[in-house]
């Protein structure tokens, strides 16, 4: 018998593989067509969805309160109706603000005529059509290949030939649909932008709100103003903010932009409120939009709640701020009233804590003439802004330069008597004979001061022959000065502080003398209140700071959140000099004030928070806005005075400063006059409230 072959069973398993995913596949093709047949419009729609880029929306500002809990600056709630332009079609914008229109009123003022151009054309595309001809679209066809260009220059010619008649044809209710598309066509691509947050009454809000399933894009919100309790009172420290139509301020929009801020973001433009735009700017709330193909916003979906920005609380008591600027006020105008003020026109005050740099009080007050008539302007940002020649208040810097160079000493007897450098004579204010440096500061001695820096100078000094200085010499001066805080940036907390001018002639030995008596280089007022803080607290330069404390924002009104950061005392530098030597001029700055021969006893002596002071008169020339009357330099005198009390353990420190006060012979005295009734209402508004609590 012969073998039996064996089956082959590879192809039947093959077969059953084939079959099986013969079998998969016609499954597949029957699912597939399926979902298609069934479902494939609402699988196309959930295609053409697009999760865009996520859209920062703004919140209100922080408020800024005084050292006493008081609002200064607020957010005043407002309605606002904003448009989010999604990229749909012009068209299609043009029917949603044609349909906003009928429910709202909006002023047409910034209509433009090419805003009406633009409208015409949108509303007569056939008529826009046949004001450029064939063979012009040829011609231009021709000359532009890229397609872009091409329409451009045929939109030119279609404006161009739009008449007159055909845009009076435009009704009011025409220009308000131009006005509202000219709002949504300015905005930024999914960023709410506000097209009217002005006089929008209820009734617009409630019927806006009603109808927006037709109004795609628009949206009914609460917008936001800044709002200021003390109307002017320090308007110009506390800055202003940006418009929503402003928005970010071209010069710094790239810095902006790379800090996460959206184009039309409000921001802080000017002092207090750009300095600290960190801190008041707030949380936005975080959005993330679905739009459809057609560029409808489909779905929306918040990623981060928004919260308003954290507070600021100020030094500054708005009380005494308020009190200050009467007292500036009515001193200037009576001081007008006298003879050989026709130049003054301003006034300084600043008060400080000179042991922390708190700035209590920062006030200036400006004439101006409008209309005829004389009004007052805030001029508080003049304390750091504007420097003048001060006269005499730098007195004590120059003894205690004099007490740390060897050139003087505690006790040193000068002769007062005329001062001739060649043909030049320098004196004070009267001839005083041997004094010591005490009466120098008392009385106001000019020649103490010019034979104590021609020592520190190490100038051979003999009556009617020339002196020999040099550029050190200056240098020495002034920065000894600087320890002081004279002539160098304070470091307060707002921008564009000036640090005053220096005098550009080192040659004459004269300008030398000038510096030791506050005539040659000039200083701002809040640099006299750095320096007169720093010799009272007995040698620190500290800081001042206009903000104190920076806190979280709370839902209640009048209500302070939780310290967030304490803006503590720094002390910048300590002068060079022994504590019994600052004593020794302390001394001097109180007698200015309560001895007999004081320059300041008949306003400041008797007084119970017993004063030091220490005043000034510098001989200088006019260079105020009425400049451009004269052919020549008019001669003015600037007044000055610096202070603090008690004289023992101070708590305050002042610098007052009157530019152009009077010219002539007859002295107005506004420096101590303001100074005066400035201490008084410090005190006196201290006692009351001790009275109260």
């Amino acid at each position: 018998m012969g073998n039996k072959k064996k089956k082959k069973t590879i192809p039947i398993r093959l077969n059953i593989i084939f079959f099986a995913v013969f079998l998969l596949f016609s499954a597949l093709i029957l699912r597939l067509g399926f979902v298609q047949i069934v479902y494939g419009d609402e699988y196309k729609r959930e295609l053409e969805k697009t999760e865009d880029v996520t859209v920062d929306t703004s919140v209100p500002r922080g408020k800024i309160y005084d050292s006493t809990g008081e609002v200064i600056v607020d957010n005043l709630a407002k309605n606002a109706i904003t448009y989010t332009n999604t990229g749909v079609s012009t068209e299609k914008m043009m029917e949603t603000a044609e349909a906003l229109a009928k429910y709202i009123s909006k002023d047409t003022k910034k209509v433009t005529e090419r805003d009406k151009q633009d409208y015409w054309i949108l509303k007569h595309p056939e008529e826009a059509e046949a004001l450029v001809t064939k063979d012009e679209k040829a011609a231009l066809a021709e000359k532009h290949t890229d397609s872009d260009e091409y329409n451009s220059e045929v939109y030119k010619l279609q404006l161009n030939r739009i008449k007159e008649d055909k845009l009076k044809s435009l009704t009011n209710d025409d220009l308000e649909v131009i006005a509202i598309y000219r709002e949504f066509s300015s905005g930024y691509k999914l960023t709410p932008h506000i097209v009217k947050n002005t006089k929008v009454t209820n009734e617009e809000m409630a019927v806006v709100s009603e109808n927006l399933d037709s109004l795609k894009g628009v949206d009914t919100t609460t917008d936001w103003d800044r709002q200021y309790p003390f109307g002017n009172t320090l308007a110009s420290v506390l800055g202003s903010v940006s418009s929503s139509e402003e928005g970010l301020p071209a010069e710094s929009l790239d810095y902006y932009l790379s800090k996460g801020y959206s184009r039309n973001d409000r921001v802080g433009k000017s002092y207090l409120e750009l300095q600290y735009e960190d801190v008041l700017k707030g949380q936005k709330e975080k959005v993330r939009n679905e739009t459809n193909s057609d560029g409808e916003i489909t779905g929306t979906e918040v990623i981060t709640e928004g919260k308003r920005g954290n507070d600021l609380v100020l030094a500054i008591d708005m009380e005494l701020q308020q009190t200050v600027e009467d007292i500036i006020e009515k001193q200037l105008k009576s001081a007008k009233q006298m003879s050989g003020t026709k130049f003054l026109d301003r006034a300084y005050v600043v008060l400080m804590d000179p042991n922390t740099g708190d700035v209590l009080t920062m006030a200036g007050k400006r004439l101006v003439s409008e209309d005829g008539k004389t009004k007052v302007q805030d001029d508080a940002l003049g304390n750091i802004t504007t420097s003048y020649n001060v006269g005499s208040v730098v007195k004590g810097a120059t003894v205690l330069t004099g007490y740390n160079t060897g050139a003087i000493s505690p006790g040193t007897v000068i002769n007062d008597t005329t001062v001739k450098i060649g043909d030049t004579e320098k004196k004070s204010w009267t001839q005083m004979g041997p004094i010591n440096d005490l009466t120098a500061l008392m009385r106001s001695s000019n020649v103490y001061m010019f034979q104590t820096v021609m020592r520190i100078a190490g100038a051979h000094y003999v009556y009617g022959q020339p002196l020999s200085v040099d550029a050190e010499d200056f240098t020495t001066m002034r920065n000894a000065y600087a320890q002081y805080g004279l002539g160098i940036r304070t470091g307060i907390d707002l921008p564009n502080e000036q640090t005053g001018f220096k005098g550009t002639d080192t040659s004459v030995p004269g300008k030398l003398l000038d510096i030791a008596i506050g005539q040659y280089d000039t200083y701002t007022n809040m640099q006299l209140a750095q320096y007169i803080s720093t010799i009272a607290n007995g040698g620190n330069r500290m800081e001042p700071h206009i903000v104190k404390e920076i806190r979280s924002p709370v839902s209640e009104d009048g209500e302070l959140g939780a310290v967030v950061d304490s803006i503590e005392p720094k002390v910048l530098n300590t002068i060079e000099a022994k504590p019994e030597w600052i004593e020794r001029v302390q001394t001097g700055f109180k007698m200015v004030a309560q001895s007999p021969k004081g320059t300041a006893y008949t306003y400041l002596s008797g007084k119970s928070y017993s004063p030091a002071a220490k005043t000034g008169t510098a001989e200088a020339f006019y260079d105020g806005p009425q400049k451009s009357n004269y052919k020549t330099l008019q001669e003015v005198m600037n007044l000055s005075l610096v202070s603090y009390a008690p004289s023992e353990n101070p708590e305050v420190a002042m610098a007052v400063l009157v530019p152009w006060a009077y010219n002539g012979s007859v002295d107005n005295k506004a420096n101590l006059k303001i100074g005066e009734q400035v201490l008084d209402a410090y005190f006196d508004l201290k006692k009351e409230r001790q009275k109260d609590k």
